[in-house]
């Protein structure tokens, strides 16, 4: 039964809007006489392949939070038994967005209509990935929706934890960094400016410290703008390369060789790739697919590329632990917990626990990490702001000197 979006009046003359079930739009508005009230307009939410939520919608429905939320009721519902139907109806009401009341009532009206329920959650793409999707099919096809979709919400939940730690934890040195290079920049065009014309008026000769800042400060006041200017066309530029994928490959295998970060970026998406993978199998997922729809999730295209040459060799009869090996991107942590899986069984299992040690060694070296440059980047701004005052102060000091 599709889903209708409507716009009437009531007895007292004010305007109502919202959502309701019926056969037709002729049904929809006698529907709504039969409420006493008086049709304005009535209009489809159901969307066809070409009508898709992505198209209707410019701006994601649902947050990463938002997302994990409502997969985790819906996982509680429909794992007491209650319909999926009767499930998406009650969180159709619950809802108090009126943007996640038409979605809901969209994937409702689609699997009422027959459609199974990965099908209708493929009309949303931006909203429900691949990965979603094919954990929800996987579900429908063994029977085990709820669990499943509690698997689903477990690891949306950790990807997210993950993210949010490893951000918070560079977050602090991000704003330090900016704070001190605001704080340089202002004494360098509008305090040292200031004592300049002092230091001028005479005649003697200046510490080189002061000329060396003199000269900076000239400088920044002076070409600052073009600086500025050309660091955001070189960011911009980069950005537009990027979009590139021989380029983008490129800069990420790049990206993956630098000391820290790169061990920091191999580690994050190994791990995402790792749970990924684990619930995909876990879920009954075929080998292959689980392995296309993980490596589809991995935001670096060099390790990307990697997982899908890895996918290729077990297409091709080799196993996961020894495609995943000869992938040196990979850590080796998550080549020999899929050999214990094979070997044993459990590769759901030992791929879960490979995610989770890699998840916790990313956590670990962020925090680390930040815990060493928060001391180091006072310490540096503590440097610079003392060099700057010592050479406004030295010449005052001499000038003094002078006068005695």
């Amino acid at each position: 039964m599709p889903a209708y979006r409507y716009e009437a009046l009531d007895a007292a003359g004010k305007s109502q809007s919202g959502l309701l079930e019926a056969d037709n739009a002729k049904a929809a508005r006698a529907a709504l006489r039969g409420r006493e009230l008086v049709p304005l307009s009535v209009t489809t939410v159901t969307m066809g392949p070409q009508d898709t939520a992505s198209a209707r919608f410019t701006r994601r429905v649902f947050s990463a939070t938002g997302l994990t939320v409502w997969t985790r009721q819906l996982a509680g519902l429909v794992g007491s038994g209650l319909p999926l139907e009767r499930a998406l109806t009650s969180l159709s009401e619950e809802t108090e967005n009126p943007r996640q009341r038409e979605l809901v009532a969209h994937l409702k009206s689609e699997v009422n209509a027959g459609s199974a329920f990965a099908r209708a959650l493929a009309t949303a793409p931006r909203e429900f990935d691949e990965v979603y999707r094919a954990v929800v099919a996987a579900g429908e096809q063994s029977g085990a929706l709820g669990p499943v979709l509690e698997r689903l919400a477990d690891d949306l939940e950790q990807r997210q934890a993950l993210r949010s730690k490893v951000i918070g934890a560079m977050l602090y040195p991000a704003i330090v960094s900016l704070v001190a290079l605001a704080i340089v920049v202002i004494l360098l065009t509008y305090v040292v400016p200031q004592i300049a014309g002092v230091f001028t008026s005479s005649k003697r000769a200046l510490p080189t410290l002061t000329v060396a800042m003199l000269a900076l400060s000239a400088f920044v006041r002076q070409w600052g703008w073009a600086v500025a200017l050309l660091a955001a066309g070189g960011a911009l530029l980069l950005k537009l390369a990027r979009r590139g994928e021989a380029f983008r490959e490129r800069s990420d295998a790049a990206l993956l060789r630098l000391p820290f970060v790169g061990r920091l970026a191999r580690g994050y998406n190994a791990a995402r790739f790792g749970g990924t993978l684990a619930m995909l199998a876990g879920a009954g997922v075929p080998i292959l697919k689980a392995l296309q729809a993980a490596a589809e999730t991995l935001g670096n295209r060099a390790m990307r590329a990697d997982a899908m040459d890895a996918l290729v060799q077990v297409r091709e009869g080799a196993p996961l632990a020894s495609a995943l090996a000869g992938k040196k991107r990979f850590p080796g942590l998550l080549a020999m917990f899929a050999r214990l899986g094979e070997q044993t069984g459990q590769l759901p299992e030992m791929l879960l626990r490979a995610s989770v040690q890699l998840s916790a060694e990313v956590q670990r070296r962020a925090m680390a990490a930040a815990t060493i440059l928060e001391p180091l980047l006072i310490v540096v701004m503590g440097i610079v702001v003392v060099l700057i005052m010592l050479a406004v102060l030295m010449p005052i000091i001499q000038l003094n000197t002078w006068v005695k």
